[in-house]
């Protein structure tokens, strides 16, 4: 479906005085492949860089963030010690997919799929924050914004010292965004928005958003344009992925200058399309994490939990269900890296986009019920972390597009190549 739209970034200053500043980001290509890095040639990444990535990003995640995981769920929030986006900025995470001459670490899909992986392995809220900060809202700038707006806005985005989120869901406009109601009217240099967004990921702790809305009512979906310029309503307290800070956007009479339109106007809704495949790419890296942290955590509490007299993981019926975890994490793993590779080579598959997303998020809550079930009356317990591991599992197969949305787009994908 294609439908004009434009997209916007703000400030936390900008929301504090309601429309200091207003970006739209324009989708300036089609729906068809693109090269995986602009500004490079499309690559494949040596094994053994791979490894050493994946080791390095293990390590990061073990050892800084890891530790905070079951504190950031009760506390839903980051502890104020917590210093994360400064953290993964020293390490270059926030631009993995940013060309160098932006000031990223000019790398590949892969690369930013098992920084996914390995931020969720240890967090799922760590995860998907990171995710809306660096693989939607930075990827878009990068990609679409003019110099003056990458200059403005992208170096301390990648240092941390500020953080991202992108604004397209609204309270009757989740799935079919395209019907979203949030208006810009332009008066002279300037645009005036208003409207709502919900269910915005990092919304209430963004420095810098992307705003999609209405520009001309009456084109329907191609009267699309976005902005920046916001206050935020109160955060939502959600069943998971708790401390990933979730909120309503409301826009009253919001004035954004026309300099910050991002592309062109009525045009944002080909940036929004031509991004979903690569968001849906680097988001499967997080229902993979959360697969191996069900094995993390689940083996050896079969090895030490004894039942009956015999090590709990000593009994077939518990062997059977820890080889599917195993089968169901190693087919995901396999599944998006050959995904990620492809698409580092220039092959970006829309069908295989989402299929892979669709296969490790339901993996995910079918081996996170697998945990508590194996854990018995411990897994219903919050002490330990199952329940934390299914109720961030399940944010996967409702967010960056539904489970039944990716079926459809799958099925259409595939009719169209089997078209005569």
């Amino acid at each position: 479906m294609l439908c004009h739209a434009t997209a916007a970034l703000a400030t936390n200053q900008c929301a504090r005085s309601l429309g200091q500043g207003v970006l739209a980001l324009l989708g300036v290509r089609g729906l068809s492949a693109e090269p995986a890095l602009a500004g490079a040639a499309p690559t494949t990444p040596p094994a053994d860089e791979v490894a050493a990535f994946r080791e390095d990003m293990r390590t990061f995640a073990q050892d800084f963030l890891a530790p905070h995981a079951a504190e950031i769920d009760r506390l839903n929030a980051f502890p104020p010690e917590f210093e994360f986006w400064r953290k993964a900025g020293e390490w270059g995470l926030h631009g993995i997919t940013v060309p160098q001459e932006q000031g990223g670490l000019g790398m590949g899909y892969l690369h930013h799929a098992i920084a996914m992986e390995e931020i969720s392995r240890a967090s799922g809220a760590l995860g998907l924050s990171y995710a809306v900060n660096s693989s939607v809202a930075i990827h878009a700038l990068s990609r679409h914004g003019n110099q003056r707006q990458r200059e403005k806005y992208l170096p301390m985005l990648l240092t941390g010292e500020h953080v991202a989120s992108i604004a397209m869901s609204e309270p009757n406009s989740g799935s079919d965004v395209v019907s979203m109601r949030c208006k810009a009217d332009k008066k002279g240099d300037h645009y005036v928005l208003n409207g709502n967004k919900m269910w915005i990921t990092n919304g209430p702790i963004a420095d810098t958003l992307i705003v999609y809305a209405k520009t001309d009512p009456n084109a329907g979906k191609h009267g699309i344009t976005g902005f920046i310029g916001f206050s935020t309503a109160q955060k939502l307290d959600k069943l998971g992925m708790r401390g990933s800070d979730t909120c309503e956007l409301l826009f009253e009479n919001c004035e954004v200058p026309a300099e910050n339109v991002l592309g062109q106007e009525n045009k944002g809704v080909y940036m929004i399309m031509s991004g979903l495949d690569v968001e849906r790419l680097v988001f499967a890296g997080g229902p993979l994490g959360i697969l191996q942290a069900c094995l993390d955590v689940t083996l050896p509490y079969c090895v030490e939990r004894k039942q009956f007299g015999h090590r709990l993981g000593d009994f077939q019926m518990t062997q059977a269900k820890l080889a599917d975890m195993y089968t169901a994490t190693e087919a995901t793993r396999s599944y998006l890296y050959s995904v990620a590779a492809a698409a580092d080579a220039g092959r970006i598959n829309r069908k295989d986009c989402a299929a892979v997303i669709l296969f490790a998020a339901e993996n995910a809550t079918r081996m996170a019920l697998h945990a508590i079930q194996l854990y018995g009356g411990n897994g219903y317990i919050n002490e330990y972390p199952t329940g934390r591991l299914l109720r961030d599992a399940k944010l996967y197969e409702i967010g960056a597009g539904t489970s039944e949305i990716r079926r459809l787009l799958i099925g259409r994908e595939m009719m169209k190549e089997a078209a005569p």
